[in-house]
């Protein structure tokens, strides 16, 4: 699973999402085909591996996936039954921040309707509205 490297505050405070667009990653870089956030919202380390394996499952390992969303944001969670107060809870897990219109994965094979269909599949993983986007290629 993919976990940022050490940081000098591991603790931050939690970002606002505004109802902005992205503007970096907007563009497929690496593969014709991709999957784009239409909303706002995080993902976690599980849904990204989660999308990850069904995407390589479904491809028989024979494409290549590149991953835009690296979760690098902690997300604190305090322990059960635990009374208010006394600071912050430890790092529970970690989240990448989606803003619509950013490329969350990039999907290349050569068999146009695996990969389809393999795209169709990993979109019920991620629990944002998102759509398949292409560069080139007629799907």
């Amino acid at each position: 699973m993919l976990n940022p490297t050490p940081r000098r505050f591991r603790k931050v405070n939690r970002k606002l999402l505004r109802n902005t667009y992205e503007n970096k990653s907007t563009k497929l870089c690496f593969a014709p085909i991709g999957i784009q956030a239409v909303e706002k919202g995080f993902l976690t380390v599980r849904q990204i591996e989660a999308v990850r394996r069904t995407i390589t499952g479904r491809l028989k390992r024979k494409g290549k996936v590149w991953i835009r969303a690296f979760p690098d944001y902690p997300r604190t969670a305090k322990p059960k039954e635990v009374r208010m107060g006394r600071g912050k809870g430890n790092v529970d897990h970690w989240v990448s921040y989606v803003k619509p219109g950013k490329i969350l994965f990039e999907v290349y094979s050569k068999e146009i309707e695996k990969l389809k269909e393999a795209l169709k599949f990993a979109t019920k993983k991620i629990p944002l509205n998102t759509q398949i986007i292409t560069r080139d290629v007629k799907i």
